[in-house]
């Protein structure tokens, strides 16, 4: 990872004493250019974060994750076909404000999360990370959600609809209907095959985080939880047998 030139590791430690460089220069010091950035939190293997950087080459993209060893899947593939407008950020989602300035995001993607069914605080779509999301995004800014959790899409749904949000798009079973899925939803990470094979429906929001209008969090006492929980981590992992020599091959 340390020798990936697309990836950025910063310990909380060193960013605490020294701060960022790159906080409100991701444009002119990383991208080269003034195209919006997109960020994919918890992006975990990146497949989001590069499948959307092929589809749509006059956007920036970023994937952020703390796990190193599976965000590398997507730095090394981006790496391998030289993809200019991706790059991956190592680092807890809670320190966002750390990397970026106010204004230099567009647009977030959140794929997949854990739906933190009893820790409200934890939900990636919860006001408190919205407060946080709203401190880097521009004023309208984009937040997309994909899940299989129909709890968090309810959940969502209602942190939506009690602050009068205004929602881009809404669908409760993305592959219901063919002609609704566009290139942006058809890309499917691991997880997200994961649950086609359980026969379960994936389901998408997005809408705008306008720039000062106060959040108010929702009643959500009354949601069921989900039913089902994910296999264990190693169940079904597609096995890399080029890795090796792509490490000898870039260590050369």
């Amino acid at each position: 990872m340390e020798q990936l030139p697309r990836v950025l590791q910063f310990p909380f430690s060193k960013i605490k004493d020294e701060g960022f460089p790159m906080k409100g220069k991701w444009h002119s010091d990383f991208f080269g250019n003034d195209n919006p950035i997109v960020l994919e939190l918890g992006c975990g293997r990146g497949e989001y974060t590069v499948g959307l950087a092929r589809e749509f080459p006059d956007k920036n993209f970023i994937g952020i994750d703390i796990k190193g060893a599976r965000m590398w899947a997507g730095a090394k593939e981006a790496h391998l076909n030289n993809m200019t407008n991706v790059g991956f950020l190592r680092t807890n989602i809670e320190l966002l404000s750390h990397f970026f300035a106010t204004g230099e995001v567009a647009e977030i993607w959140i794929t997949f999360p854990d739906p933190q069914m009893k820790k409200t605080r934890k939900r990636l779509t919860a006001t408190n990370f919205l407060e946080m999301y709203r401190k880097i995004l521009c004023n309208n800014g984009v937040i997309n959600l994909k899940t299989d959790s129909p709890f968090l899409f309810e959940y969502t749904s209602r942190v939506v609809a009690e602050n009068s949000l205004p929602v881009c798009k809404k669908l409760s079973d993305v592959y219901a209907e063919p002609n609704a899925v566009d290139r942006i939803l058809n890309i499917r990470t691991h997880y997200e095959k994961q649950w086609l094979s359980r026969g379960l429906t994936i389901k998408y929001i997005a809408f705008n985080l306008p720039e000062n209008k106060p959040l108010i969090e929702p009643f959500a006492d009354d949601i069921e939880f989900d039913t089902y929980r994910s296999y264990g981590r190693n169940y079904n992992e597609p096995k890399d047998n080029d890795t090796a020599n792509f490490i000898s091959e870039f260590n050369n």
